[in-house]
């Protein structure tokens, strides 16, 4: 009974945190990111160490990031944009900020 409930609960813990690294992020108008031009739409942000790779359909754009925490906890996914570059996506619900570094290249 212990073996089961504690199964569960490592289960339900793993399926939080595999959770914790997938967010939707919406665009309005294209942005570049790291030399790749991104259309309008609405993006699955999956975050791995230090990449950030934004999913719509068929399309992959994958892209170095510093991922950053906050002291105060945002209450949407905010994103700055400079000129048409994408610098950082604030995470809803997190304190954490994903800050996208400039290394010329982009992975389509």
């Amino acid at each position: 009974m212990v073996n089961k409930l504690l199964f569960g609960f490592a289960s339900v813990a793993l399926a939080v945190a595999s959770a914790a690294t997938s967010y939707n992020v919406t665009f309005y108008d294209s942005v570049m990111i790291n030399g790749a031009k991104v259309q309008p739409g609405n993006y699955k942000v999956e975050v791995n160490a230090s990449t950030a790779t934004l999913k719509q359909g068929k399309s992959v754009i994958q892209a170095p990031v510093k991922v950053e925490s906050t002291a105060e906890k945002f209450g949407t996914n905010v994103v700055r944009i400079e000129g048409s570059e994408l610098q950082e996506i604030r995470l809803g619900g997190t304190r954490t900020k994903l800050v996208f570094e400039k290394t010329g290249v982009a992975t389509n």
